[in-house]
């Protein structure tokens, strides 16, 4: 049997690696651009989280949530983990069930499943776009700038929208409408969140633990907790990306983003940390009062978001001063 994959990504990898395991098939990987795993590469900050072990039915988002019963039952996070071990690869399990490489790069990923696709004799066609998929008789015609493929089996791996400067596009989305499917909306999801840019531009490249709390009109739409990652219009990091999609779901409506940064701290428990500071260090300008448990940068930026004087002595600082800044902390 001839099997043509289109995505040259993580999932059309696995994919044409599966299908040339049976030595029976004859296996094409078809990929747009010049080199395989672009988005693969970028993914966990350069890390690569390969799965979660915690992923289930219960933490599908779509409108459809048994559309994924069978992907998860066929394939869940132990026989992910299987399937890489059997290429080589080795894993570690950070909390939240995040999977990430024992190398913690992505290029150990991508290596692994380049060899995968050589052990298995699959027929790499790179910067070859599929632009076309004719029914042919009881198979396949896929149309290339080159050439027209024949194959009794075609497999539709060519990624999302999403990562546009990695590749992201929706070439797979008319490829297959032009073969009776359909789509759901679609909504940008585990992206980045835009923000008033007065205070993340100049914590841009600051990474932060935090609570985070997306809310409208008095109603909560997410929240979460998590590494949060400043950027100059806005924040990323995974806690940022498990609330996007509410922010994307909620359209114009005006949001606020709260988020803290002491979320392990009961305030009571801030404000006599903050209290011994000003015994202990009087003469300490204001702006380094977080100094130790935040950021540096971050420390100061929130001393000012309190509408403090940075300048001011530590020591000068007033009870309610205090309180301003416990509360910009949480």
């Amino acid at each position: 049997m001839t099997v043509i994959v289109i995505g040259g990504g993580a999932s059309g990898m696995v994919a044409a690696i599966t299908a040339g395991e049976r030595r029976e098939n004859s296996v094409i990987l078809l990929e747009r651009q010049a080199r395989l795993g672009r988005k693969l590469m970028a993914t966990g900050n350069g890390r690569c989280n390969l799965t979660n072990t915690d992923c289930s039915l219960q933490h599908y988002h779509g409108t459809d949530v048994g559309f994924m019963a069978h992907t998860i039952e066929a394939f869940p996070p132990a026989d992910v983990l299987e399937f890489f071990k059997d290429l080589g690869l080795l894993t570690v399990t950070e909390p939240g069930g995040r999977v990430y490489p024992l190398s913690n790069s992505a290029n150990s990923v991508a290596d692994v499943l380049r060899y995968g696709l050589e052990q298995s004799g699959v027929r790499l066609l790179s910067g070859q776009p599929a632009r076309e998929i004719k029914r042919a008789g009881g198979g396949f015609s896929v149309i290339t700038d080159t050439e027209s493929l024949e194959a009794d089996a075609v497999i539709v791996a060519a990624g999302g929208a999403a990562g546009e400067k990695l590749g992201g596009g929706k070439d797979g989305y008319a490829l297959l409408q032009s073969l009776g499917h359909s789509r759901t909306a679609l909504r940008p999801a585990l992206v980045q969140i835009t923000t008033e840019n007065a205070y993340p531009r100049a914590l841009k490249g600051i990474k932060a633990d935090a609570g985070l709390t997306l809310e409208s009109g008095g109603e909560v739409l997410a929240s979460g907790a998590g590494e949060l990652l400043f950027t100059d219009s806005g924040v990323s990091g995974p806690a940022a990306f498990d609330a996007s999609r509410a922010v994307s779901e909620a359209g114009d409506r005006q949001m606020t983003l709260a988020l803290d940064f002491l979320r392990a701290y009961p305030e009571k428990d801030v404000f006599a940390l903050l209290s011994a500071r000003r015994e202990k260090a009087q003469a300490l300008a204001a702006g380094e009062l977080l100094t130790g448990a935040l950021h540096n940068r971050l420390g100061r930026m929130v001393v000012k978001y309190a509408g403090l004087d940075g300048t001011k002595p530590i020591g000068a600082l007033t009870d309610g001063e205090l309180r301003r800044v416990v509360s910009a902390c949480k």
